[in-house]
């Protein structure tokens, strides 16, 4: 009995030694568990994102299918001449990664009111759609429309075919520093019932 005594401070201490001093082998046993984990990690984080920056994912709760995509499938951004299609991702979420991560996270509030029923309806929809609209164009207004200029630009438009109305105010935009958001509201959706029209 009393040699188990002995023993056991003896195996406490090289337990002790080994794990205050690992051995090579088990530091890149270790690094490799990290590298693999990492990765994994990474490509199931980087999944996850493409796979809710789809259309299919924006209209999969019907608050969105029922409310604003029909009003979408009737622009030139649903349906056009060339066959070149918008959706949803294209003009709410950034494509470059940073900007990308910062609007999904704000996107995620939008989870509370689907868990809350804040707009689970059509007249509940309604009665919120100038906030919610708003408060797109202040977030579209405050990244100049960046969203926008992955397709239209100011540098690439070619004044000379555009209808004299357009051309005159694209010319305007341009000088005033203006952002497209400035002047196509309800571009891809009803505007709303009581917005005031900005004469800044």
């Amino acid at each position: 009995m009393s040699g188990n005594n002995n023993e056991n401070p003896g195996r406490l201490r090289r337990l002790w030694r080994v794990l205050w001093r690992p051995s090579k082998l088990s530091f890149a046993v270790l690094f490799s568990l990290g590298v693999v984990g990492g990765i994994l990690f990474w490509g199931g984080f980087h999944t996850v994102v493409e796979a809710t920056n789809t259309e299919t994912f924006c209209i999969g709760c019907h608050e969105m299918r029922d409310n604003v995509y029909p009003e979408y499938k009737k622009t030139i951004h649903y349906s056009n001449r060339t066959g070149v299609r918008a959706t949803c991702p294209d003009c709410h979420v950034p494509k470059e990664w940073g900007p990308k991560m910062v609007r999904k996270i704000q996107a995620s509030g939008e989870l509370w009111g689907k868990l809350v029923g804040s707009i689970d309806t059509k007249e509940k929809f309604e009665a919120r759609r100038l906030y919610l609209a708003e408060h797109e164009w202040k977030r579209m207004k405050a990244n100049d429309s960046r969203e926008c200029r992955n397709c239209h630009s100011f540098d690439s438009m070619d004044t000379e075919r555009q209808k004299l109305r357009g051309a005159k105010m694209h010319k305007i935009g341009r000088d005033e520093g203006k952002t497209c958001i400035d002047c196509h509201k309800g571009i891809a959706h009803s505007k709303p019932k009581g917005m005031k029209e900005e004469d800044d």
